[in-house]
């Protein structure tokens, strides 16, 4: 079946071709390199076969194809094979994919990588007059790697093509030609064309008259400021010795308590791999063993100190607040086991002996049996994905018709589920253990979601946000170190603006935040600064750089200092 395995869905290696899924024959062709990488334990004298090159990471194929060893008669043959590879290779180089190897699955793939391999591809057709949409092609990508993706987007436009990104990245913007602003806010306070013209039009006028946001942020009428001074006071380290995974290896790395720190670097540099794999992972394991007084083992280090000074670890990533359309912002808060709490104590539910569950969707009792509170039934079509239509019984309000006669200042359950963050919290302003919670929804900038939104229709970025704010209403959160990843992925800076006060807030009230980030307006407000690299894959894994941002941005070899340098600058003259 070609797939390396024992059978279709197994996920042992075949053992005849050894996961390699060619024959034997096949295997016995060889290409030989002026730059040839060592494959394995030791160096094939006789070159590389088809498996060993695709084992090697883009860069490396590319030196490969450089320095190939060819007679003259050879290279004849196949000048126009080779220049085919090199093309695509050189593609695959300038949106920043260096790092991959040629053999990576799809699967694994993230959506940013996935979306630059196409952009490649189009690249490499030559096409001129077609018109391409592209949706925020910087994700996850270094401000270096940007340089390089804003070059292959402008050779596209001089192919004759019409590049039409969303994006919130700056030199991105900087680069467009044209700028359409949709705002000024989020949600029901969107979806108006604030500013439209010629980007250089905009920022050469005299006056901001649109009133837009975004471009009083390009034209640097505004902000996001620096700290007033950086936290300097020692509060313990936690010293990781001896990493050593994928491309890290045997690094000693220190992480400062009581500050917000930033992990940087290109990508592929192992910011992931001592995010997940190292820190989270070994103090999660830790904290779990002394709970049960136990000795937990140490994985991926030779030993890990400090973790005595943290009571609780939480690993705020981009996974969904809820695997079912059940789930929602007012249930994943804890808002919503209050808000039935106060249905059932009014007069009209206590005449009717209801308690809190008649005015839960989850449960039988008050919810739609109809549909058993979805508000919508699945109908399956056999090869066709499966339709969800409205109930007919509840038409989509997921209550009984019953319990939706119980009222709490003039809305019902269904009412309430449909308001938006930013009403709800006027509308349960006198109610602590609610209006806490969407307050904290409100300050990460998420007051355009109503209550009742399914999980399972935000997007990576506002479930982060969702969990950051559920973490801020807690009375008490000392001694928790926070970990996350691009947080300000799909954030306007206004919204990054109020990210950035979050995590100063988080720190304030006693805890670390450690968090891998891209975004300069973050890195600038960092506390402390740990800088991978200095490339991607095995020329990566590294610490190229550390300390504060002045200390980082007059680092040599570091492209984060190097950026980082003209971020700070640019603030300086303002």
């Amino acid at each position: 079946h070609g797939l390396g395995t024992e059978s279709l869905f197994s996920e042992e290696l075949c053992p005849v071709c050894e996961g390699k899924r060619l024959r034997p024959e096949a295997l016995r062709v060889f290409l030989k390199s002026g730059k040839q990488k060592a494959v394995g334990s030791k160096k094939n004298l006789l070159g590389l076969n088809i498996v060993d090159f695709t084992n090697l990471s883009i860069r490396d194929a590319k030196e490969f194809i450089d320095s190939i060893e060819l007679s003259d008669m050879k290279k004849d043959i196949a000048a126009p094979i080779v220049k085919e590879i090199d093309n695509r290779l050189s593609f695959l180089l300038n949106v920043g994919l260096d790092y991959l190897t040629l053999n990576r699955s799809a699967a694994t793939l993230s959506g940013g990588e996935s979306q630059r391999i196409r952009l490649a591809s189009q690249l490499g057709s030559g096409l001129t007059g077609a018109l391409y949409v592209l949706d925020e092609p910087t994700i996850g990508l270094h401000q270096r790697d940007n340089d390089r993706l804003i070059k292959t987007l402008l050779t596209l436009k001089e192919l004759g093509n019409t590049i039409l990104v969303v994006e919130h990245d700056e030199d991105t913007i900087y680069s467009a030609d044209y700028l359409v602003d949709i705002g000024p806010g989020a949600g029901i306070h969107g979806g108006r064309v604030v500013a439209t013209g010629w980007l250089d039009d905009l920022l050469t006028a005299k006056e901001n008259t649109h009133n837009s946001s975004t471009l009083a942020y390009l034209r640097q009428e505004k902000e996001i400021p620096l700290p007033e001074k950086r936290r300097e006071s020692e509060k313990g380290w936690i010293k990781v010795r001896g990493a050593t995974l994928h491309n890290l290896v045997n690094q000693n790395i220190d992480v400062p308590l009581g500050k917000l720190v930033c992990i940087t670097g290109v990508s592929g540099s192992g910011k992931s791999t001592f995010l997940y794999n190292i820190l989270h992972r070994n103090i999660a394991a830790r904290l779990h063993s002394a709970s049960r007084r136990s000795e937990s083992k140490l994985q991926h280090v030779a030993s890990l100190t400090g973790s005595e000074y943290i009571s609780r670890v939480v690993l705020i990533d981009q996974s969904p607040i809820g695997r079912t359309p059940r789930s929602n912002p007012a249930t994943y808060t804890g808002a919503f086991t209050h808000i039935r709490d106060l249905f059932s104590a009014t007069s009209e539910a206590r005449a009717r002996g209801w308690k809190p569950g008649r005015f839960s969707f989850n449960v039988a009792g008050g919810r739609c049996e109809a549909c058993q509170g979805n508000g919508s039934i699945a109908v399956e079509m056999h090869f066709l994905p499966t339709v969800y239509v409205t109930c007919d019984i509840c038409e989509g309000k997921r209550f009984m018709k019953e319990t939706l006669e119980v009222t709490y200042r003039g809305k019902n359950i269904y009412d309430v589920l449909q308001m938006t963050i930013e009403e709800a919290e006027k509308f349960f302003g006198d109610i602590p253990a609610i209006a806490d919670r969407l307050v904290s929804l409100n300050a990460t900038g998420l007051e355009y979601l109503t209550l009742g939104q399914s999980a399972t229709t935000l997007s990576g970025g506002e479930a982060q946000r969702v969990k950051i704010a559920s973490e801020f209403y807690r009375p008490i959160s000392m001694k928790t170190l926070y970990l996350l990843d691009e947080p300000t992925v799909g954030l306007h800076y206004e919204d990054v603006r109020k990210l950035v006060e979050i995590l100063q807030a988080l720190v304030e009230r006693g805890n670390t935040v450690v968090v891998i980030e891209h975004n300069f307006d973050v890195i600038k407000n960092a506390d402390h600064i740990i800088d991978f690299g200095p490339e991607g894959g095995e020329k990566g894994g590294t610490i190229v750089a550390k300390g504060t941002p002045e200390e980082v941005a007059k680092t040599n070899g570091s492209y984060t200092g190097d950026y980082l340098a003209k971020a700070l600058k640019r603030h300086a003259t303002h």
